[in-house]
This record gives structure tokens, sequence and C-alpha cells, in this order.
């Protein structure tokens, strides 16, 4: 839903000035080869594999490419090939720049005003999608090109031939975040490829997961012509296999755009089996982000939510139209998303916004009891003090005109 910014809305986002602000900062972590060969020699990893039916879906899976504008991807005759096996999803955007929050808000449903790729990490009482699929017992995990070991929690690691980029941290969606990290458990469902290898042939892959290429493959070190090819070359045999696609459906998305002062509009396609044969090659025209990612596996597992962006985001028509769900209409026509907000990473003033503990999600259910459970107190104090309005959490900032400012809000 879109509204106008009441003025108790903008206490939660113009509270400080953005020119005034002092950056929350933390202490980085990046081991040396050594450390990282003996941590890889004790480094726990889990096979974690469930059969929860979807109502839609039984696999989603998520592949991150980088940094390209729609068109540059779209005119790719490799993307054109993928897109000939897939749906087209030609209204697909970007949260902000650069990739980090992107990364962090797919999993999390905010980028709590995350401005750059540093080394950070999100409190241990904030919740993801790994807490609503426990909650099911569905299984997950991650899968990082080159990633040295089970868990790695470095900043980056370099090829150590070439010392060209490798892993990066800020690519990872979950390990940002304190309540995964801290958990070894859950720690050890992120791997790297040599790992999804090895899940795929034991049939131990999950039904939930992210895949992750090294800075190459993915193109943010490369181009679009080796991001195109790595893309293709990789589906092509998982296209084939009949364990891999049955019922699955496959994201490939960029995280964001790369030119700044334009729209950031991702090319973004839907693959696997899921996707009926009468459907190939077609263009979905509906609004998505990626919070839909979120929303999406909350409806089609019938999951609660985490009372943030993931409530109102639309749900990919493929999970939407066996659930009963209508997409709302969202106008892009000012749209930018090229910019974050006054928040907890950007003004250390800020405190976390609290989830909004009595959202309802897409697929009509209530947030986790946990979330209510860890956040009603903050929640109830935050509301009584006008740090958010009643129908809104986090506060996302559109570019619209000169004169109005819009934001994405749970009601």
């Amino acid at each position: 839903m879109q509204f106008q910014f009441s003025a108790l809305a903008f206490v939660a986002l113009f509270l400080f000035p953005l020119g005034h602000c002092a950056t929350r900062s933390f202490s980085s972590y990046n081991p040396d080869p050594t450390d990282v060969a003996k941590n890889a020699a004790t480094a726990n990893t889990t096979q974690l594999t469930s059969n929860v039916r979807g109502r839609a879906i039984d696999r989603f899976v998520v592949i991150w490419l980088e940094n390209t504008d729609y068109n540059k991807a779209a005119g790719h005759p490799d993307m054109k090939w993928l897109a000939k096996r897939g749906i087209t999803l030609d209204n697909y955007w970007a949260l902000t720049h650069p990739s980090q929050p992107n990364y962090v808000a797919s999993v999390g449903g905010d980028y709590f005003a995350l401005d750059h790729d540093e080394y950070v990490t999100v409190p241990k009482n904030v919740s993801t999608i790994v807490d609503l699929l426990d909650s099911k017992g569905i299984s997950w995990g991650e899968y990082l090109e080159d990633m040295p070991y089970s868990g790695y929690q470095g900043f980056e690691y370099l090829n150590q031939k070439t010392q060209a980029n490798d892993y990066v941290r800020k690519h990872n969606p979950l390990i940002s975040y304190e309540s995964v990290f801290l958990n070894e458990t859950r720690l050890s469902l992120i791997k790297n490829f040599s790992q999804f290898e090895r899940d795929l042939k034991d049939h131990k892959l999950p039904q939930y997961f992210h895949i992750t290429p090294n800075m190459t493959n993915d193109g943010h070190d490369s181009s679009i012509k080796t991001a195109a090819h790595w893309a293709r070359s990789w589906l092509t045999p998982l296209l084939k296999n009949k364990h891999f696609m049955k019922n699955t459906l496959v994201l490939l998305t960029f995280d964001e755009n790369e030119i700044y002062s334009t729209q950031n509009q991702v090319f973004t396609i839907l693959l696997g089996g899921a996707v009926p044969d009468h459907l190939k090659g077609t263009k979905d025209h509906n609004f998505y982000d990626h919070y839909s990612l979120l929303s999406s596996v909350e409806a089609n597992w019938d999951l609660d939510n985490l009372g943030r962006n993931d409530v109102n985001a639309n749900v990919f028509s493929t999970i939407a139209n066996k659930t009963n769900i209508t997409n709302r209409f969202v106008n892009t026509t000012y749209m930018v998303n090229n910019h974050t907000y006054n928040g907890y990473f950007l003004n250390s003033s800020i405190s976390l916004p609290a989830p909004n503990i009595t959202a309802i999600n897409r697929n009509g259910k209530p947030v986790l009891q946990k979330i209510k459970d860890t956040w009603k107190d903050v929640y109830s104090s935050q509301l009584s003090h006008s740090y958010f309005t009643p129908t809104t959490t986090t506060v996302s900032a559109r570019l619209t005109d000169l004169a109005t400012v819009s934001a994405s809000v749970s009601s």
C-alpha cells in the first residue's frame, strides 16, 4: 500500500539530518590463510533436507548475479536463452544501493538504513526467514562459490593463487545476522559449491536456499558476458536434472542495477519444474522486489511473518495464483530505489525499529509468536513515542517528486 507520510512517521525517517549523523561502526574480521586452513579442518558441515509440501512449489532457489542494468542483461544472448525457458519478471526491482543492503533485506525484511558494503552485524533479536522455515521444519541453506569452508565468517577470501576476489561477505544474505551466525547448527548450513555438488548427488538439497557465485562469475568484477555465460552453463545441467527440477522454482536475479542515477530495476527470471510449459518464454508484468522472496515463501508454505516489509510484498504469480492471493498494483513512474533512509546503520543515535507485531501477511498469517514475544515491549514503547505510526515499522523512502515522499508500509 502507498501512503503519504504523516508528521509522526517523519520522526522515524528524519529524526536527525542525514548530513549530521554518525554511522554505526563494527570491527571487521578477516583471518589470514594459516588460520583459514586451521579453521577449515574443524568446521562443521550439516546436510539437511526435508519434504514439506508447499501449496504451489516444493523447493525455492535464489541465484544472485551482480550490478547490471535491466536492458544490458535482457539483451545478452545467454540471458535470452534462459528467458525462453522461464518467465521474465519485467517489473522486478532492487531495493537500494549498494549490494549488501539488498542481500540483508532479502532474508530479513529490511536493510535497516544500511548504505555500504563494510562489515556489519544485525543484532540477535532480529529474526529472518530462517526462523519462519524452522518453525515448520522446512530445510534451508546457502551455497557460496569459493567460500573456504562451511560457516566462514571472514570479510572476504581471495583466490590464493591469483589474489582475485572470490568470496565476499557482503554477498552472503544470512551471515550478517547474529541470530544465524551465533548458532553453530545454522552456521553449518552456510556452505560452498563443493558441498552443493555433494548435496545434489546425495539428494540432500534443502527446500529453500541461496546460490552466490564468486566475484568473477556473478559479474561484479567482470561483465554481463561472464555472468550470463556462467548462469547458462551452471543452470543447463540442473534444468535437465529430474530430481532438482521436481516442483522447484528458481529465481535468477541481480542484486542491483549498475547506474545509480537511474531506476533500480533488475532483470529477473523464474525457472524450474514449477514453471508450466505454456508460460515459458512469457513475461509477468506484476511489481516485485527483493521482499517478494520473503512473501512468496511465506505464502507457499503458509508461514507466519516477520512483521517487516515481507508483510505487504507482492507474491510471485506462480505461487499467488495457487494460493488465492491478488497482487497489488504499484505505480513505479517516480520510483527510484537508489537511496537509504535515516535509521539504525546510518545513524548510531537511532534504535532498531521493532517489527509490527500486529501485522498480517499476504497469506493471512500473523507475526511468528517468538518474534512477538521478543519485541512486544519495544514495539509498545516505540509506538507510544511515535517512533513510527501504527501502520508502519520500517520507513523506506522512495523519490517521487520534489514535494512528495512516499513509503512502503505494513498494515
